[in-house]
């Protein structure tokens, strides 16, 4: 008897202990996200840039150096859509403002609706591609078979590290609810 009561005890003992271990798993696993997302920002990691205008009236040209800005596009399954750049890539100055066109077209027979994401690599890169316009701050619409011209306006900030020589401008679009 005093040999079940103490198997119960240990039991209700360790059942607690199990318990306590899921809480703090869904626990860390809440937390992961914004931790992620400040360690990204702290770092300039993950190549995530900024997602709301950049004022270009501070931009000061460095004539004396030129990076390239190759752009990729692609589509998520479930989309419908043609979405590509117009140029593959551009030769800029720092603090020179460009001007670079993408084109979408609804390939489907309803309207549909997308958003891109951008990303930028190295990441190191990505806090100094600066956007002043950009489809990708509001989400498209295309009717049935439409074709937009989006553009993109921005410049890289001269303060961009000088083993930078190069970067890779990816916008993905993502299927949006309407």
């Amino acid at each position: 008897m005093a040999l079940e009561r103490a198997q119960l005890a240990a039991n209700k003992k360790l059942a607690l202990k199990l318990v306590w271990i899921i809480a703090g798993a869904l626990l860390f696993a809440f937390a992961l996200v914004p931790l992620y997302d400040v360690i990204c920002t702290v770092t300039g990691l993950n190549g995530k840039t900024n997602t709301s205008a950049a004022s270009a009236a501070k931009a000061v040209v460095d004539l004396k150096r030129e990076v390239t800005v190759q752009f990729v596009s692609s589509v998520m399954p479930g989309l419908g859509w043609n979405f590509y750049p117009k140029q593959s890539s551009v030769v800029v100055h720092p603090g020179q403002v460009t001007t670079v066109m993408f084109e979408a077209k609804n390939t489907t027979n309803v309207e549909v609706a997308g958003q891109a994401i951008p990303s930028v690599t190295p990441g190191k890169a990505s806090a100094h591609l600066k956007k002043i316009e950009c489809f990708c701050f509001v989400r498209q619409t295309l009717k049935p078979g439409e074709v937009r011209a989006l553009p993109l306006r921005f410049f890289v900030s001269a303060d961009l590290p000088k083993d930078v020589q190069e970067m890779t401008l990816s916008y993905s679009f993502f299927p949006a609810s309407q």
